[in-house]
């Protein structure tokens, strides 16, 4: 079992930057995707950036060029920078992780409790 834990979500003004945390604890072997998503009230949870274990990063086109996506693999955490932020970027970002507890188990995908973003016009 996983367990993902997030930080670092609050309260910021349009144009203000805020930086998420996710580690990952727990029994695993190794973790391959690492991401972010977020539900805003009233919509369906969206993807917003995913990495890999090989550093390959995707982003949501609504992201792209305002946040980044990095990882350490030595503590097991993502992290989430986010600049340039909009009022439509308020959420509750969600931390993901596939994981496997060997070598040949299958990656099965685990979800933190996660943090709200709510950035003020």
């Amino acid at each position: 079992q996983v367990r993902l834990v997030e930080s670092g979500g609050g309260l910021v003004q349009a144009g203000g930057s805020l930086r998420l945390s996710c580690a990952a604890s727990g029994s695993f072997r190794s973790i391959n995707v690492m991401g972010w998503y977020r539900q805003a009230a009233g919509k369906q949870r969206e993807l917003v950036a995913t990495t890999r274990s090989d550093g390959s990063t995707n982003y949501a086109d609504s992201v792209k060029g305002r946040f980044t996506i990095s990882r350490d693999n030595a503590k097991n955490t993502v992290y989430l920078q986010m600049n340039t932020l909009k009022p439509e970027d308020t959420a509750v970002y969600v931390c993901n992780a596939d994981s496997r507890r060997t070598a040949l188990s299958p990656f099965v995908s685990s979800w933190g409790q996660g943090t709200q973003v709510t950035v003020s016009s």
